[in-house]
């Protein structure tokens, strides 16, 4: 019986606040036995919604809700929104301190309805600087760019 599940999860984008910027986004979840790794591509987008993206992913090809998730991203925008903002924005529907719209709502949103049926402990692991799985992901999320939706499948 699988006792954990782990996901790595990374997002990129080129052209990152320009019109027509190209996104990609991945997600490496490993458990005793199997590695999946899935990615994919996004027009029109920004970093910080392939972060989102990559978590959320990841969090959907959890078969098993009762397993416990640490996911592990780069992303203090994933880390802060997770352990700091998220229940205030909630709290305040959906807007800021200051009564603006929060930034990406749809995701935010969609990641908190996953997340809310599982048990998932993030941990921020600093990128580029020569871990293993963060890197992988980064490789992955970087030629997904342009490209639809992957799903790969490795047995360990």
């Amino acid at each position: 019986m699988t006792k954990e599940i782990i996901i790595h999860t990374d997002g990129a984008c080129s052209g990152n606040g320009t019109d027509n910027a190209q996104g990609g986004w991945a997600a490496i979840l490993t458990n005793d036995t199997k590695q999946l790794c899935i990615s994919g591509g996004v027009p029109d987008t920004t970093n910080q919604r392939m972060e989102l993206q990559a978590a959320i992913e990841g969090l959907k090809a959890v078969k098993n809700i009762d397993t416990p998730i640490t996911l592990f991203t780069d992303s203090m925008y994933l880390i802060n929104g997770c352990s700091k903002w998220l229940e205030k924005w909630k709290a305040n529907d959906w807007k800021l301190s200051k009564g603006k719209p929060v930034k990406n709502v749809d995701l935010w949103q969609e990641l908190d309805t996953i997340q809310s049926k599982l048990t998932v402990t993030y941990v921020w692991v600093k990128g580029h600087n020569g871990d293993p799985m963060n890197e992988r992901a980064d490789r992955l999320a970087t030629k997904a760019i342009g490209q639809p939706n992957k799903r790969q499948v490795h047995t360990k």
